[in-house]
This record gives structure tokens, C-alpha cells and sequence, in this order.
């Protein structure tokens, strides 16, 4: 499933020397440190496999589930279950409920996709228009075979070219009914899917047959591990068309303020008004949405680009798991409108912006930690720092330093913190009448959690004694004082 791409990871927190840039390998210094492989497995046993296979037949039933879920039964998930203990209800009944493909999602999906990729390849105007905003031709990652990736970064231009568009459609030239999306959800969710496997698929025949960089691409054995998880690292067409870059960031994400909208909208048709539970879900994901683009240059830096292959889990989860799953508050406020208090409607607003002020201040002391090397302030003092070393892949030692001030110091993961309270108070807006809401934040309590464990456990491999003694001074993950 596609990460909250957003979230950076702890070891980012880390200033490292200038000789920087590790390759995998089997280089171990004497204390047990090493580089560690990261992204995927190298070698696959038999409960990998397994699974592999439990998340790629799951999660679309899932998806489906879901989605019947709230358009059949008012969105309960336990009715259906019930009924299909009690007898009431069989799988092909089940299966009657689901939606069709019909010829309107293909002509609503495709033409979005072909938009999308229009605007990826425009040249970066907000460059010139906001000068703190970084667009254009950015320096990414260097592959593990040693290639330095680049990229073409314009991903605010085309989100604001996209909802300008939905904006003047909806009060002016009404080509198509801002209620399009929720009126043709079901349908497009067959060709989401169609779409997904159609990549995936496109990228491991890529990987075998004609790949960016040989190099960088890694076989286990095991086709349907590699399919699920990737094979190759950085798959492109021609010089900048990065499939990372483009199905993480377009068209989901792109489209995730105008499925809020169109919910919206159903709820103003429906009910004549909008309620303010479906006003802060648009603010709250907006600001993420504008967050994300805002600061794509960053996104270079994350797990996605660093460390994942492109597979099914990319390819299928950001054009399928993405626009369907994390939206899901936005579609049961449809079914179920809820006008909250006005003071309980202010607090999960508060709430949602502090998580945002968490998750984007936290992250900015670690830029300017990075940028300044060390030499600033943070919180009005010189940050205090654990000098630690590692081995690269060459064999050679290298010097780097812990962040101990600031939100760093408080906890080792308080961008997660951040974007967990982000995510409770937008499940919030749902009441406590049903769960169907608050899947988002199950879902990102998990993920979180996950990616917690999965780089404290590289940083533990690659810093050793250095990161005990990190980890016994920042004592809590994610909730200080608690976890």
C-alpha cells in the first residue's frame, strides 16, 4: 500500500558526512554494524510468500467490501458479515450488490490520467511565482548501482490547474456535474483497478525485459513476491517520466481534493446544505493535499524513493488503495451527515491543524539541522547532538550525529505524532455511531507503527552501540511518555 508519502524517516534526523551515499552490501564492522538492505527482501521464505498473496487477493476485496458496505448498507461492516453468518445473505447475493464498469468511468478516468501526464511534463511556473516554493529540476536519490536521480518537480502547478478547472466547471461552464466522482464512484473503481494490475504487470515485464537501470533492479526468485513488491527501483519512460514520481504523487493524490469536493457536493444535492464535519474533512485534507505538493522536492528524500521498488503494492495501492480507502470519511458524511457543535466542530479542527503544526515544524528542524550542518539553533539553542559513526558499503567509516533537541528530542517519530492527531480529528468528523469512518486512522496507527519498527531497525543495523545510546535518551517512539 502506498505510504502517507509525506512522512520522512527517523534516520533522516541523522547529519551525515559529506562522503554520504551507501550501496548495499555485506560490509559489517566489529560491533555488528552494517548497511542493511532495505526496500524488499533479497531472498524470499515460505511466509513471505504467503504474504505477498494474502495482500494481493485482500486488499480489493477489501476496497469492494468497503464500498458496498456504505452504498447497500447504510455503512455498517458487521450487517453484511452478520448476514452472511445468519444465512440471509450468500456471496453471489453479495456479489449482485457490486457496482459495474461501466463506459463513464472510462470516460471520466482515462481522460483524467492523460491530463495528468499533460501536466506532469508542462515546465514549473510556481517557481517563479512563490519564491520559497521549490519546483523545476530537483537532485534526488542516488541508486544503489550509483546513478544519481533527477527530477522534473511541478506537482503544485498541476494541482492548482486541476481544482482551478473543477472550480470554474462547478460555477461557470458546467461541462459535468461537480457530483461526477461520488455518481460514478463504484464503476471507476473496477477500471482503478483494471489500471493498477495493467502498471504493475507493465513494470516487472519492464524490469525482466527492458529496464531503466539493470543494475538496479533486484530478482528473489519468487515471481509473485516480485511482482507485489517490485523489481526495479527507478522504472522510466525516456529522462523524467518516473513512475514512482507520478502514481504516488498524480493522478491520486492530485484527485483527492476534488473527491472531497465532489462528496461535498453530493451533500448540498442531497441535503441542501453542507454539514461542517464535511467542511473540516476538505480543510484538513487540503492542507494536506497542498502540504505534499508544496514540499514534493522534500518527498525525494522518503522511504518511497529511498528505498522502495516499484511493483503491484505502488502501482495498484496509489491508483486504487489511495483515492478509495483515504477518503472513506469524506463518502460516509454522505450517507450519514453529521453537524457537529460548534465547540466540538472547533476542537477536532484545532486538533487537525496542531497535528499538521506537529508534523510540519518537526520536519523543518530536521531540514534545518541538515542544511545548517549542524550549525543553528532549534528551540533558541545549539541543538544537542549524540556524535555516532557507520560503515558504508565501501568499508570505510563515516561520521554522522544524532538530533537530541527540539521535537526530536521529545519523541523519535513526532512527524508521525503529528499526522496521527491529523488523521484522528478527521475520523472524528464521522460521530460514534459507526467504524466505517475510522478506518483512516486504524490503518495509519498500523502503517505508522510499521515504518516506525522497519527504520529504527536499519538504524539499529547501521549505528549499533551509538544507537542504543540515542534510544536510551529519546526513550518513546511516538507518543511521548507512552509508546
Amino acid at each position: 500500500m502506498p505510504n502517507r508519502a509525506r512522512n520522512g524517516t527517523l534516520s533522516s534526523t541523522v547529519l551525515q558526512s559529506q562522503n554520504g551515499g551507501e550501496k548495499n552490501g555485506d560490509v559489517k564492522a566489529d560491533d555488528g554494524r552494517q548497511p542493511g538492505k532495505w526496500g524488499r527482501a533479497w531472498e524470499v521464505d515460505l511466509l513471505g510468500a504467503v504474504c505477498v498473496l494474502l495482500l494481493l487477493t485482500t486488499t480489493p476485496l477489501m476496497v469492494l467490501y468497503f464500498f458496498v458496505a456504505c452504498s447497500h448498507f447504510e455503512c455498517s461492516l458487521s450487517t453484511p458479515l452478520l448476514q452472511f453468518y445468519n444465512g440471509k445473505m450468500t456471496v453471489m447475493d453479495f456479489w449482485e450488490k457490486a457496482p459495474f464498469l461501466t463506459i463513464n468511468a472510462f470516460k471520466i478516468i482515462i481522460p483524467w490520467y492523460a491530463f495528468q501526464v499533460f501536466l506532469y511534463y508542462l515546465p514549473d511556473a510556481c517557481g517563479y511565482i512563490l519564491p520559497s516554493y521549490r519546483g523545476g529540476r530537483c537532485r534526488g536519490t542516488i541508486t544503489p548501482s550509483g546513478i544519481q536521480m533527477f527530477y522534473h518537480i511541478n506537482g503544485l502547478q498541476a494541482w492548482i490547474i486541476s481544482n482551478t478547472l473543477w472550480f470554474a466547471n462547478a460555477f461557470y461552464f458546467h461541462w459535468f456535474s461537480p457530483t461526477i466522482i461520488f455518481d460514478n464512484w463504484g464503476s471507476m473503481l473496477w477500471l482503478a483497478n483494471i489500471i493498477g494490475n495493467v502498471v504493475a504487470i507493465y513494470a516487472i515485464v519492464k524490469a525482466w525485459f527492458f529496464p531503466t537501470s539493470a543494475a538496479d533492479c533486484v530478482f528473489s526468485g519468487n515471481i509473485l513476491y516480485d511482482y507485489v513488491m517490485g523489481t526495479e527501483f527507478n522504472p522510466r519512460f525516456g529522462k523524467w517520466f518516473d513512475f514512482k514520481l507520478f502514481f504516488n504523487g498524480r493522478p491520486g493524490i492530485c484527485a483527492w481534493t476534488l473527491i472531497n469536493l465532489s462528496y461535498a457536493a453530493k451533500q448540498y444535492e442531497l441535503y441542501g446544505h453542507v454539514t461542517n464535519s464535511m467542511m473540516i474533512v476538505n480543510i484538513l485534507h487540503a492542507i494536506y493535499v497542498v502540504d505534499f505538493f508544496w514540499n514534493e522536492a522534500w518527498y525525494l528524500n522518503t522511504i518511497d524513493i529511498h528505498h522502495d521498488h516499484f511493483g503491484w503494492m505502488l502501482a495498484w495501492g496509489d491508483n486504487v488503495w489511495l483515492p478509495w480507502m483515504y477518503t472513506l470519511q469524506g463518502l460516509y458524511l454522505v450517507y450519514h451527515p453529521v453537524e457537529l457543535s460548534v465547540w466540538y466542530a472547533s476542537s477536532l479542527l484545532v486538533l487537525g491543524l496542531l497535528g499538521y503544526y506537529i508534523f510540519r515544524a518537526t520536519n523543518c528542524q530536521k531540514d534545518h539541522f541538515r542544511n545548517t550542518s549542524g550549525d543553528c539553533k532549534i528551540w533558541g539553542a545549539k541543538p544537542k547532538v549524540i556524535e555516532c559513526s557507520y560503515y558504508a558499503a565501501d568499508g570505510e567509516k563515516r561520521q554522522s550525529k544524532l538530533l537530541l533537541s527540539g521535537w526530536w528530542g521529545i519523541a523519535r517519530h513526532m512527524n508521525y505524532t503529528g499526522d496521527l492527531m491529523q488523521a484522528l480529528a478527521c475520523c472524528l468528523t464521522g460521530g460514534f455511531t459507526h467504524i466505517f469512518p475510522y478506518f483512516y486512522i486504524i490503518y495509519m496507527t498500523i502503517l505508522l507503527v510499521n515504518r516506525c519498527y522497519r527504520d529504527e531497525h536499519r538504524c539499529s543495523m547501521k549505528y549499533g552501540l551509538d544507537w542504543k545510546r540515542y534510544t536510551s535518551i529519546v526513550q518513546h517512539r511516538i507518543i511521548p511518555g507512552i509508546f
